[in-house]
């Protein structure tokens, strides 16, 4: 898919929904919800970014995101828990390679909300959007090894296992191992 399609496609970001979650763009009114998890260093603790100092960084992060949002140029839902309303993590697409029509995924959850099958959930429904909407050839995910439940999350959507990149990431001062999972549009989808 060409890159002025994908930017008008996230230029009016659908909403995705589930039996138990609402999937939409990120509001500057999701400040609370977010900060709720995004304030806590054991969630983000294998991603790149470090915790929120405050509530005011979250809302510049996600007026920022507003902006990125209008022009096209970010590609991931607020997951929105239908029974509380709540905002309780993100999920999307961290880049899309327009040229080779590929995407790699990414999400994080709220711990509240963990070990209930949400992030799962909520990753098939991207799954199905970039093979069914974005028509992308091959879904990546990446992960810190130390990561087991983010890989578990790939496995249970059908990405495969396909290796570990020694260290290949220098996060947060460390450099880390990082696995790779991906599943191809013809793959059998679970």
């Amino acid at each position: 898919m060409k890159k002025e399609a994908i930017y008008q496609i996230f230029s009016k970001m659908p909403t995705l929904e589930t039996e138990r979650l609402i999937l939409r763009p990120m509001r500057v009114t999701d400040s609370i919800d977010m900060y709720a998890y995004a304030k806590d260093p054991a969630v983000s603790q294998f991603l790149t970014w470090s915790p929120h100092p405050d509530i005011s960084h979250t809302r510049r992060y996600l007026e920022y995101l507003g902006g990125r949002y209008r022009i096209g140029a970010f590609y991931e839902w607020a997951i929105v828990h239908r029974a509380s309303g709540r905002m309780i993590g993100s999920c999307g697409f961290t880049t899309i390679d327009s040229v080779n029509n590929c995407a790699d995924i990414g999400y994080v959850l709220n711990p509240d909300f963990c070990g209930q099958g949400l992030m799962t959930e909520a990753a098939r429904r991207v799954r199905d959007f970039g093979f069914d909407i974005l028509h992308l050839n091959r879904l990546e995910g990446r992960f810190m090894i130390e990561n087991t439940a983010s890989r578990r999350v790939m496995e249970r959507i059908g990405m495969q296992y396909e290796g570990t990149r020694r260290s290949a990431m220098l996060v947060k001062g460390a450099y880390r191992d990082i696995g790779m999972c991906a599943m191809l549009h013809n793959d059998p989808r679970a």
